[in-house]
């Protein structure tokens, strides 16, 4: 499946990606003095390593030595810069072994990714802009290929389908992925249920294995959304509903429990027995929808509503600000979840789950905080309730996402101090995938034993005979993008 164009034959790129990309939601955050010389001295060990082994610096990068010279690279820059909290648990020798490097790197986890994106090249959101519109130019010029030869907006053909299960189905490791949406207006939006459905069966006609589930966008303070739950799930079977609380026609955001918005919201998602709600909270769009972004209203609506599932996305998180031992004084960020769980009486492993989509690739710049986030929410919200979710495919493929978690470690005195526990394999395991069946096995249940014998799969194990990923992205890298983001899509993402 891979195309001609995408890949590097010079190995300019590291399998691992350090950069300042965005998944739309907020402003890309620029590359520290610290970041960047990381990403140097990770290319100066890849150049170096590859001479040991005697490959090509590309055949080097796209092998698991390659990913694990990244991640040494990093942890030796981290360190120098007094960074101590976390580091990614490699010996030296993974870098030119590659017994060690694929014990480290390679697993056979269930990788159940909850938050998965796909803009559909072709869609009806076309119409409502402007014939001179080119909406994502930016991924033309980052991401060429043979599709884009047509002109106008052929080069969104590069984004298709084919390209997304070559992301996330070959390139990573990735068993089963749920396909959510971004907030925007009924008429306005890049990928409807219909197109989700869609791009879900093309997966299914690979082998009859339905490796994608599809949320179901609800916001409820808009006209007609509370309406269209009932078709959503008799008509479409989503799994979950996803909503975002920042976001209103008229700028204006919601609480949960609100009477008039979230309570209704609640009812309507218990009465149609779809109990899984897919909030947004964390990466606020901006200053008029802050307060909303919050998760002061999850303790509380986890008490009022019990039997539902209650699945945060980004687990509030905040990109941009250092995360520190729990400050029950902070009122946003990671802090104000644990905060609204402690109040209410929402105990570890109960209906509130923490979800890693954005976060823990934010996560990947800072050691130190990577160590108190994980740590914190594996606490508070329980071992069993932290949820694997990438937001790819703004990130490109989620591969160097897994590889980094598969790899992190809490240092032992920062677990000592805070009381976190330790990231064991079986934790691991846990987080990458057996805990989303707590919420979503009922919807998988009966295609778990088909996912290691498919033609998927098979597809995937001929492939990695000799792999060609692009390491690239696709979500914008600095403000204008972000910008021209926000244009093609009315305002609605941020």
């Amino acid at each position: 499946m891979s195309r001609p164009g995408q890949r590097d034959p010079q190995g300019t790129r590291l399998p691992v990606k350090l950069d300042s990309t965005s998944n739309g939601e907020f402003e890309p955050v620029p590359l520290t003095p610290l970041h960047r010389q990381a990403n140097r001295l990770a290319h100066r060990m890849a150049s170096a390593n590859a001479k040991r082994t005697g490959v090509g610096r590309r055949s080097f990068l796209v092998s698991a030595c390659g990913a694990a010279s990244t991640l040494l690279a990093f942890n030796t820059a981290y360190a120098a810069a007094g960074k101590a909290g976390g580091y990614f648990e490699l010996t030296a020798d993974a870098a030119v072994d590659p017994e060690l490097a694929s014990a480290a790197l390679e697993g056979d986890e269930f990788i159940f990714d909850v938050q998965g994106h796909f803009v559909n090249p072709q869609g009806a959101w076309l119409r409502e802009l402007p014939d001179d519109a080119r909406p994502l130019s930016f991924l033309a010029q980052m991401n060429p290929c043979a599709a884009d030869a047509g002109g106008g907006r052929a080069y969104l053909n590069c984004f298709d389908s084919d390209q997304f299960i070559q992301d996330v189905f070959m390139d990573s490791d990735t068993d089963l992925m749920v396909l959510s949406f971004v907030p925007s207006r009924a008429d306005a939006e890049p990928l409807t249920i219909e197109e989700a459905t869609a791009t879900a069966e093309i997966v299914e006609k690979l082998d009859g294995t339905h490796r994608m589930l599809v949320h179901g966008r609800v916001n409820p303070n808009q006209d007609g959304d509370l309406q269209q739950m009932d078709t959503l799930a008799e008509q479409w079977g989503v799994c979950a509903w996803k909503t975002y609380t920042q976001w209103g026609p008229d700028g204006k955001g919601f609480f949960l429990d609100d009477e008039d918005v979230g309570i209704p919201f609640l009812e309507k998602a218990r009465a149609l027995g779809v109990k899984i709600v897919a909030v947004h909270k964390g990466l606020p769009f901006g200053p008029e929808s802050y307060e909303h972004s919050t998760c002061a209203d999850i303790g509380r609506v986890a008490k009022l509503f019990p039997d539902i599932s209650f699945l945060v996305y980004h687990s509030g998180y905040v990109t941009g600000a250092a995360e520190g031992p729990y400050d029950p004084q902070r009122s946003d960020g990671v802090d104000a979840l644990v905060t609204s769980l402690i109040e209410n009486d929402v105990a570890p492993n109960a209906n509130v789950y923490a979800e890693l989509g954005s976060t823990w690739r934010f996560l990947m710049r800072d050691p130190d905080s990577a160590a108190h986030t994980m740590g914190k929410l594996l606490k508070y919200c329980g071992e069993d309730n932290v949820l694997w979710g990438t937001d790819s495919i703004w990130y490109g493929s989620p591969q160097d996402q897994i590889q980094a978690f598969r790899s992190f470690q809490i240092a032992e005195d920062w677990r000592h101090r805070y009381n976190y526990p330790k990231i064991t394999p079986a934790l691991r395991a846990k987080v990458f995938g057996l805990n989303a069946l707590k919420p979503y096995g009922r919807h998988v249940e009966d295609l778990l034993p088909k996912l290691r014998a498919d033609r998927v799969m098979r597809s995937r194990q001929a492939y990695r005979e000799a792999p060609d990923p692009h390491f690239r992205t696709y979500g914008p890298t600095n403000r204008r993008e972000f910008l021209n983001l926000l244009r093609w899509n009315g305002g609605s993402r941020v």
